[in-house]
């Protein structure tokens, strides 16, 4: 009756010690580390650096735990934190002579302390949240006039592509702070321009100007487009960022809006501000010009005498470029970038996807300007650099561009992973930043981790002093869903934070209700006069349905927390609904598995003791109910 076929025990061994393995790099903690990292895509961090670094570190003394190098960059494990601050200024002073160009990040950071053999096997600590693990916090101000700005700029290359299409002569198309003029010489050009953008520009408000032959067209942005434009700008810069963060490997960070032009960004585990600042930084986009190929003009730029409407620029090789400053393409027609190769060379590429506007933009740029050079430059903190001029062959359409020439195989992943990410839709300036140290956050874990200790050592002893050996059984089970959450939650990856930790004292305050279900459901059958065996198997039998459904009814007042919460709250929901199905395993497999080993192999059971209401050598019709 009271018995489980072998398969059940194997499940029940598995999932301890799936749970005790995954919950076992937890409680090596964190050491110090310095990370050296490149600041810009063209600029690799390979096993040369790796060498760079180590030898660096052996001429000075300073004595490391581990060099390694990933896809960050390389990493060095250190002893304590003063041989941190060391082992920083020297690889600072190494890999940064010219401050005021700075090739590498040095960044400050902490590593887990837990054996390789655990990390193989994926077993990996939780995330910390700021709170708890320290770390950076900024308030970002979104420039507002700057995401105008940008948008005036793509609307005048629009406005280009529109005038040629219907073939409407005019004296040029240029933005004047924040509105667009166009010029015509006669009235019959304008109006019938006029009719063109107001069918294919509804976002703009058109007013006349001039006489004569000096006639315009003044274009400015309607109140309420301004205001889409500015939320869809934040809202792009928060994607941006998070999707940059999230693919350079920072875990958890926390971007929310705050106000009508403010981001705030937390960054657990960044103890560094420079390094966070370089994370924010760090958004490439992309940008297509024509090279200035005038007679005489590179050597005079060259001489210093650079051409108005140009800008001078390096090649990759080496060699001087002069590139107008007019942009005719930018990323953000980008749909996609993918690494690859290319078919003729195959060389490493980037694949470039366009959309339809940015496809019929670079079909007229190739068609018009075939013979000629066009450079492909990309953008990342504010600086410019040229990764390809390539001459224009014939005109290129499809929306299909690639770039390639003089970069590897990782270089290309970088590009594709950077103009992927996108790019910022306006200019941001940190107004605010502080720094959690890693102390106040100890000093949180070390509270949590008190009060969770002292109200599961509350509970166990209420239990098994009421309950006896089914207590002692109960207490058991909660241990093991303590076990189960923390591996669940190492497993996900999850950030605990201070609310999680109130939520895993929670968890095993609730969990144990269970328990008692089941207890006072096998007391109340023996009071009946069941037989101990059939009072264990009504038992759990009937006290499931009940406990089924108190749990069903939390958890989707957790999932409501979840979907509609945010921050904190979140954290707190999703350590709550795991910790409920946690609950639900532990309180009736393994407490079932338990008490199946204990009585379920006794073919004749002549007492039962579960506390006060059935004592040791008692029989069962000793105790009818009253």
């Amino acid at each position: 009756m009271n018995r489980y076929p072998l398969w059940k025990y194997i499940l029940v061994a598995f999932a301890l010690v799936i749970g005790f393995i995954y919950t076992l790099p937890n409680f090596f903690g964190e050491s110090p580390a310095v990370q050296v990292s490149s600041t810009k895509a063209t600029l690799k961090v390979d096993l040369k650096t790796l060498e760079r670094v180590e030898s660096t570190l052996n001429a000075a003394g300073v004595e490391s735990k581990g060099t390694f190098l990933d896809s960050n960059g390389v990493k060095v494990r250190l002893q304590d934190t003063d041989t941190q601050l060391k082992a920083k200024d020297l690889l600072e002073k190494q890999f940064n002579p010219d401050v005021s160009d700075p090739q590498y990040v040095i960044a400050l950071n902490l590593l887990s302390s837990s054996p390789q053999w655990l990390t193989r096997l994926g077993a990996l600590p939780m995330y910390l949240g700021l709170d708890l693990r320290g770390g950076v916090h900024f308030l970002l101000q979104v420039d507002m006039k700057g995401a105008l700005t940008k948008r005036l700029d793509s609307i005048s290359a629009d406005l280009r592509s529109l005038m040629r299409d219907k073939t409407i002569r005019h004296g040029g198309i240029g933005r004047e702070g924040e509105r667009i003029v166009i010029r015509f010489r006669d009235e019959e050009t304008r109006s019938k321009a006029r009719l063109a953008l107001d069918d294919n520009q509804p976002d703009l408000l058109l007013a006349d100007q001039g006489e004569g032959t000096d006639l315009k067209l003044v274009a400015t942005l309607k109140p309420a487009a301004m205001k889409r434009i500015q939320e869809f700008a934040l809202k792009q810069n928060m994607g941006t960022l998070h999707n940059r963060i999230n693919e350079l490997g920072v875990a958890e960070p926390v971007i929310a809006q705050q106000g009508i032009d403010r981001i705030v960004v937390q960054l657990p585990g960044v103890q560094d501000t420079a390094k966070a600042k370089d994370i924010l930084g760090r958004t490439a986009t992309l940008e297509i010009r024509m090279v200035d190929d005038s007679p005489g003009a590179l050597e005079a730029a060259i001489a210093g005498q650079v051409p108005f409407g140009t800008e001078l620029y390096v090649e990759r090789g080496g060699r001087p470029l002069l590139v107008k400053k007019q942009v005719v393409l930018t990323g953000d027609r980008l749909t996609d970038a993918q690494p690859g190769f290319d078919n003729q060379t195959h060389e490493p590429a980037v694949h470039l996807s366009l959309d339809s506007a940015g496809s019929r933009i670079f079909k007229e740029i190739t068609r018009e300007n075939v013979g000629k050079r066009m450079a492909i430059l990309l953008i990342e903190k504010g600086k410019g650099e040229v990764v390809t001029a390539p001459v224009i062959r014939t005109e290129i359409g499809g929306g299909r561009v690639q770039i390639s020439g003089s970069m590897s195989t990782m270089e290309a992943n970088d590009t594709a992973l950077l103009l992927r990410s996108g790019s910022l839709a306006a200019p941001m300036e940190i107004i605010e930043e502080r720094t959690i140290g890693p102390s106040l956050g100890a000093d949180n874990i070390q509270k949590g981790f008190q009060s969770t200790m002292w109200g599961f050592a509350a509970i166990a002893v209420f239990m098994i002093a009421y309950y006896m050996l089914f207590g002692l059984v109960s207490v058991i089970c909660l241990a093991a869903n303590l076990l189960f959450l923390v591996a669940l939650l190492s497993l996900l990856q999850a950030t605990l934070t201070l609310p999680g930790i109130a939520a895993i004292a929670l968890a095993l305050g609730m969990a144990i209700d269970a328990n008692v279900l089941i207890n006072e459901r096998i007391r109340e059958e023996l009071r009946n006069g069941s037989t101990p065996q059939a009072a264990i198997h009504t038992g759990y039998e009937r006290a499931f349905g009940t406990i089924l459904d108190s749990n069903i009814t939390t958890l989707i007042a957790g999932i409501a927390l979840l979907v509609f919460g945010s921050g904190p709250i979140r954290g707190f929901a999703v350590v709550h609904c795991l910790g409920i199905l946690t609950s639900l395993f532990s309180a009736v497999v393994v407490s079932r598995a338990l008490i199946n080993l204990i009585y379920g192999r006794r073919r004749k059971l002549e007492s039962l003791s579960i506390g006060q209401i059935w004592k040791p050598g008692n029989s069962a019709k000793a105790a009818p109910a009253k």
